[in-house]
């Protein structure tokens, strides 16, 4: 059993029209953007110390195998969505993939990941585009894979996210998610909740003086939907043959749909 003090307050049903979850915190939905901005622009430099230190290096594997699972091929195109400092991206190109569009709101992490790009030689098939999720700049049915990873929690209006990843989608394409998720192996729970809410902050401070991102960063993870929810926003959207499988104990998750 977690330890109940990191549950977030409860949201009045008469405000949950106009609020949204920014960590355990509730803010009005026009709120949100700026502040997951904000957090972001701060961590931008150190987006991939973040990410090993979040999942002890482990996120690496869970790349490899995301990008196994969206199945690069040379005739296929892909919309990296959140693409952050571009793991994903880059491994789909490397895998053999066709072009891509390497996409984030946060324009400090689009920048990281455009040197990053640069500097491993990526100059043909990739764009780059400063892109909202959940109002991709893209005609239906354009692409042929569309990826999120580590970043709907972050987005205000997820089903929108989803609704939008299949509408560009052609037909056959295939919409996949990473993200952190929820824990189903008990004995890990405390363990889990311990690292994330004591360590992982301090751990934040000592690397990236920011203490306060890295807090909601722990917080954002707890109030994302677990792995059957999730899967029914997928089918909500109008996606198809939606599976998930989890990994690492449910610490994180891959969801994914086809759109028929």
């Amino acid at each position: 059993m977690t330890d109940n003090s990191f549950a977030p307050s409860p949201v009045s049903s008469a405000s949950q029209a106009e609020e949204t979850d920014f960590g355990f915190r509730s803010v009005r939905k026009e709120e949100k953007k700026p502040l997951v901005r904000a957090v972001f622009d701060s961590v931008a430099g150190k987006y991939d110390v973040m990410n090993d230190i979040m999942s002890l290096g482990i996120h690496r594997v869970w790349k490899r195998i995301f990008v196994t699972e969206l199945g690069p091929q040379p005739g296929l195109s892909l919309l990296d969505l959140a693409g952050g400092t571009g793991d994903i991206t880059f491994g789909w190109l490397n895998g053999g993939g066709g072009p891509a569009i390497m996409t984030d709101i946060n324009a400090s992490m689009l920048s990281v990941g455009r040197d990053r790009a640069v500097s491993r030689g990526f100059v043909s098939d990739l764009s780059f585009c400063v892109v909202d999720a959940e109002a991709i700049p893209l005609k239906d049915m354009s692409v042929d894979r569309v990826s999120i990873a580590f970043g709907l929690r972050n987005c205000t209006d997820k089903l929108a996210v989803i609704r939008e990843a299949r509408r560009v989608l052609r037909p056959g394409g295939r919409f996949m998610c990473l993200e952190f998720s929820r824990v189903q192996v008990a004995a890990l729970a405390p363990i889990y909740d311990a690292w994330s809410f004591k360590v992982l902050p301090a751990m934040g401070n000592l690397v990236a003086k920011d203490r306060d991102s890295y807090q909601y960063l722990a917080e954002s993870i707890r109030m994302f939907p677990d792995q059957e929810t999730l899967a029914d926003m997928f089918r909500e959207a109008g996606l198809s043959h939606v599976r998930y499988h989890s990994l690492s104990g449910g610490i994180a998750a891959i969801h994914s749909g086809w759109r028929l």
